[in-house]
């Protein structure tokens, strides 16, 4: 098995960050992506690792489709480079994400009107809080935001039983916003937690954070619930494995958010996996030395990585 550790600087900051780094390996069957990100320790970077691991050494399960649907992703820019990133993308879904540390709420109503505005009224729109709001600020934020016919809102609160709450609260008060988890399936430890509480209509499933893209074809059918595909904002190699994933489903009835290389300035991959038209093929990548040199991390980090792979790889055990 070889490995590369990758640093490549984003253009904008997204999730709080603005340089990603990962682990890409190569073996028997292909290429996988070892990508926690830096707040993520322990036990819970094990599931990349065997995610990556799958992608290698095992494939991928066959495709029902040649290529899937994808969404375009709105960081938290002001609403003329959001308009703009729409306009670009070839997308009729768009994520805008919501709830920025530090950013008032009128920052997000001119924001989702710059993307409902670009992609006129047929388009779809989510918004995305990352668990930023707690239950009574979620409901006013979304009665505002529903007059943007929002797809749903993904996680708009971070605890499982608040998602719950706010779900059966939006219906009662007659606020046609329905909501995605995310962050309730993949940091939860109990992803079917949300099934059993009735806390979402949509699963929001992620290759690497879930362990494999066997693994969540195996939990999508027992969430039974449509399930949306998104990258953990990866390498193409990563984003390979979601597109993998989305393929194999029985049911695609969401656009997937797997279009999240336009974010990156860099690849490690000749030919990156960017939407035309909407869609990202299900085809093979061609990952070249150049490449992977263009974007090689220090040595510092490298020796960080190697170590964060040992973990995972051993369960914490050194």
């Amino acid at each position: 098995m070889a490995t590369h550790v990758y640093q490549i600087p984003l253009r904008t900051r997204f999730r709080g960050i603005t340089m990603r780094e990962g682990v890409v390996l190569s073996g028997d069957a292909g290429w996988g992506e070892f990508s926690p990100f830096l707040d993520y320790d322990g036990d819970e970077i094990r599931p990349w690792w065997q995610a990556a691991r799958e992608a290698a050494d095992v494939g991928f399960p066959p495709p029902v489709r040649d290529r899937v649907p994808v969404n375009a992703t709105v960081p938290a820019v002001g609403p003329h480079q959001a308009h703009q990133i729409v306009t670009e993308s070839g997308c009729t879904t768009v994520k805008v994400k919501v709830a920025e540390p530090g950013q008032p709420f009128a920052d997000d109503l001119a924001r989702v009107e710059a993307v409902r505005d670009a992609l006129g009224p047929e388009g779809r729109v989510r918004v995305d809080a990352n668990g930023g709001w707690d239950v009574e600020q979620a409901v006013t934020n979304l009665r505002d935001l529903s007059r943007f016919d929002l797809e749903y809102a993904e996680q708009p609160v971070m605890d499982t039983e608040d998602l719950s709450r706010l779900r059966r609260e939006l219906v009662r008060r007659g606020i046609a916003v329905p909501v995605a988890a995310d962050e309730s399936i993949r940091r939860s430890g109990d992803p079917e937690r949300v099934k059993r509480l009735e806390a979402a209509d949509v699963a929001v499933l992620k290759v690497q954070p879930l362990g494999g893209v066997r693994r969540c074809l195996q939990l999508a059918e027992d969430l039974a619930m449509p399930v949306v595909v998104s990258s953990a904002l990866e390498t193409s190699i990563g984003i390979r494995m979601g597109v993998a994933l989305a393929a194999a489903l029985p049911e695609l009835p969401h656009a997937c958010g797997l279009n999240t290389m336009r974010l990156f300035t860099d690849d490690v991959v000749e030919d990156s996996l960017v939407a035309v038209d909407g869609h990202l093929p299900v085809a093979d990548l061609r990952v070249a030395a150049s490449r992977l040199a263009a974007c090689s991390a220090p040595v510092d980090r490298v020796e960080a990585w190697a170590d964060r792979a040992a973990t995972a790889a051993t369960g914490g055990a050194r």
